[in-house]
């Protein structure tokens, strides 16, 4: 299946719920839920009565100090006329404090439909294979190569060990985390993230799920050094594991550059997957 067909076939298949549509997006783990398409199913409005009503439930919140208004996220989904807004989401933790705000006959059996969503997120960390399968399968439908799927895991599972020393040695903020991995990048590509994707022309889209098979590999060489070069100083703390970083990242910039010297080939690129538009 092209990528062009997956994405319509995704947007055919978005969860309904007693007939209403409830887009949700899969970010960072974990599954992220319109509000506003939530609070129509509730309270059985159309999407401009629920969304003044949620505006209106949110300030009362917010005067009240709730912390599903402190915490509310928002990301992009695609609305009826086809272009990608940011709306307010929120994971299950918070959308069955949601519930418990709004009065709804309909609220257990919502409550039911997302212990279903919930169950197969516990199965697939029982299981990792699970989450595994379903992401190869997710990049077969988009329309990615074996071989590119390949190099996307390994890059994952590289990605997956580092983070997984960082938070055994005292980094603990997530804005820790994206600190060390843009001064990995920085690096090794000799740009930023946030510049790397405006190259590709890329928004809220993850970069790493648009990178070439040279990016992805030098990608994976930057992250694997730089964990190496943690264990091998026990390094604790954001700070020594920032100089392990500079480390890791300069040791696949060095790779590049001699790559590039050698191949006559740019490692960093323009290409994507974004469909045309």
């Amino acid at each position: 299946m092209n990528a062009k067909k997956y994405i319509i076939k995704m947007e055919k298949d978005k969860p309904f719920f007693d007939n209403k549509r409830v887009r949700r997006v899969f970010d960072k783990g974990e599954w992220w839920f319109s509000i506003v398409d939530i609070v129509a199913v509730l309270t059985d409005n159309d999407y401009k009565a629920a969304k003044n009503y949620w505006n209106v439930l949110k300030n009362r919140l917010k005067k009240e100090g709730s912390q599903l208004v402190t915490s509310c996220n928002q990301l992009k989904l695609t609305a009826d006329d086809g272009k990608k807004y940011l709306s307010d989401v929120g994971n299950m933790e918070q959308i069955f404090r949601l519930i418990q705000s709004i009065p709804s006959k309909k609220a257990e059996p919502f409550k039911l439909w997302l212990a279903r969503i919930g169950k197969e997120r516990i199965l697939e960390a029982v299981d990792p294979e699970k989450a595994i399968d379903r992401a190869r399968e997710n990049y077969r439908k988009m329309g990615r190569s074996e071989k590119w799927i390949g190099q996307r895991m390994y890059g994952q599972e590289t990605r997956n060990k580092l983070t997984n020393y960082w938070a055994d040695h005292d980094v603990n903020d997530p804005k820790d985390f994206a600190k060390l991995t843009n001064i990995i990048h920085e690096e090794w590509a000799g740009i930023d993230i946030g510049m790397h994707k405006k190259i590709k022309g890329l928004d809220q889209e993850n970069l790493r799920d648009h990178m070439n098979e040279a990016e992805l590999l030098f990608t994976a060489l930057a992250e694997l050094s730089t964990r190496q070069v943690a264990e091998r100083d026990e390094a604790t703390g954001f700070d020594e594991n920032k100089k392990s970083a500079l480390v890791g990242g300069r040791i696949a910039r060095n790779a590049r550059e001699n790559f590039e010297k050698e191949t006559g080939k740019r490692v960093v690129s323009g290409e994507n997957h974004l469909l045309p538009s």
